[in-house]
């Protein structure tokens, strides 16, 4: 990581003598280049993005080598949408929609929100501590028109913690043409104990502050995390910690692939085979096409 660099950073702060600690994720290449895979309508593609930013403000959370995956499935015009952030600092996403009826849900609205995409459904969060350990998993329904009041009320349902949560998506100018961009930022309530005392005057001010917060300034290509929480936060001062450099990336390879394709009997992979003389794969999240031999499968 560079010191100039502003953008595929997620990092954490604190709100200097106040209970109250938070993320703050910027993203430039690294969403554009999982928006920009599949043909997403604008919609879903914002949807998506949100994920992204939301795996990343949340995974940077983690204490240990692992993955986060953000997750929400619903009967709306989008089956599922799933962001998987790992701490080494790879995201990727991929939603699965149905073409028509995202287009019929748009009509009448700028840009249709989770709610409407998704429609009745839950929404998942499920840290991945690795082969050797079980995952951990919490489940709440989908409430409200973005995934930042999903995540809000998964945090006050699964974990007891107060969290707000903002995310904006869009695209921008970047100096080489439009690009897709992704922010969030996450402030949580350190919980009350002898020492600290009541916080809850702490925190209502801190949502004050929180709730200025546009979505421009999320995704402002000029901007940066340490001018967006001075702006926030200076009047009771705020210290931002070291950043995690963020990257798009897939898990896809050749061997994963032939070891899914050895799962099926051999008549079934025979009726996989093309004219070509080979099976095709394509990966659902970055759209590259495998073109495997039988013989290689065996």
């Amino acid at each position: 990581m560079t010191q100039t660099q502003t953008d595929d950073l997620v990092a954490p702060f604190q709100i200097e003598s106040q209970p109250v600690r938070g993320r703050i994720v910027r993203l430039g290449p690294a969403v554009d280049e999982v928006l920009t895979r599949h043909a997403y309508p604008e919609a879903v593609a914002n949807l998506l993005g949100e994920a992204c930013a939301l795996a990343a403000l949340v995974g940077a959370s983690l204490k240990f080598e692992g993955r986060l995956i953000v997750q929400a499935q619903g009967d709306g015009p989008v089956a599922y949408v799933v962001a998987d952030y790992d701490t080494s600092g790879a995201l990727r996403g991929y939603c699965r929609f149905d073409p028509g009826r995202v287009a019929e849900s748009g009509k009448g609205f700028a840009r249709p929100g989770a709610g409407s995409l998704l429609g009745q459904g839950v929404f998942i969060m499920t840290v991945d501590q690795g082969p050797d350990m079980d995952r951990y998993q919490g489940v709440t329904p989908i409430e409200g028109e973005t995934l930042a009041l999903c995540a809000e009320t998964y945090f006050a349902q699964s974990e007891q913690t107060p969290t707000r949560v903002r995310l904006a998506v869009g695209q921008a100018d970047d100096g080489a043409g439009l690009a897709w961009r992704a922010g969030g930022l996450l402030i949580q309530n350190i919980a009350e104990d002898f020492a600290r005392g009541s916080t809850g005057e702490a925190w209502n001010r801190s949502q004050a502050f929180f709730e200025t917060v546009g979505e421009d300034e999320l995704i402002d290509p000029g901007g940066s995390s340490e001018t967006l929480l001075w702006r926030l936060f200076h009047e009771d001062g705020v210290r931002i910690f070291p950043a995690q450099a963020l990257t798009g990336f897939c898990r896809c390879s050749e061997e994963k692939i032939v070891g899914m394709l050895r799962s099926f009997p051999p008549e079934e992979r025979a009726e996989m085979v093309e004219q070509d003389g080979h099976i095709h794969v394509t990966c659902e999240y970055c759209s590259r096409v495998y073109a495997l031999t039988p013989q290689a499968v065996d």
